[in-house]
């Protein structure tokens, strides 16, 4: 019965582990499935925000760049937890002993999406936001918000700046 009931779990929940190519600061592709990071929601690939300085830079490249050389070279853990509406698969991935989800919003380029997340990286989104690191720095546009205003055919420039 249990060598049944071990055949009988569904593939997806089977964790990936591989090298990773980054496709942008939450999600990424293992094996050819893509995967979106569990619990964070990063700025999205053209979103500008704004630094300390109060000039625009683009926040969603910073994050993507960053999750890329961190993870370069390395193996990753993804963990599944989830489907989504785009067909990627959720999952708490990790980098050794380093999880991404926690290793972004420490870094303040992802913020935590409590409702999913519950919680585990409310601390670590704390202290980047104390310290200023990130987005955290300046003025961003949460990524929801940018990409609803996006779809409602608003540009890069005018979405960014929350208008």
């Amino acid at each position: 019965m249990a060598l049944l009931l071990a055949f009988a779990q569904p593939a997806a929940a089977l964790d990936l582990v591989g090298r990773g190519s980054i496709v942008d600061g939450d999600t990424l592709d293992i094996h050819g499935a893509r995967i979106r990071l569990w619990g964070i929601d990063a700025p999205e690939s053209a979103q500008l925000c704004r630094g300390r300085d109060r000039k625009p830079y683009r926040c969603g490249a910073l994050a993507a760049n960053t999750l890329d050389a961190f993870t370069r070279g390395k193996i990753l853990r993804c963990t599944p937890v989830d489907g989504d509406r785009y067909g990627r698969i959720v999952a708490r991935c990790a980098a050794g002993v380093t999880d991404l989800g926690r290793f972004m919003a420490s870094r303040g380029l992802a913020i935590e999406e409590p409702q999913y997340s519950h919680g585990a990286y409310a601390a670590d989104q704390l202290a980047a936001r104390r310290a200023a690191r990130g987005i955290w720095s300046g003025r961003f546009v949460a990524p929801p918000l940018y990409r609803s205003c996006m779809h409602g055919g608003g540009t890069t420039s005018l979405c960014s700046n929350g208008e």
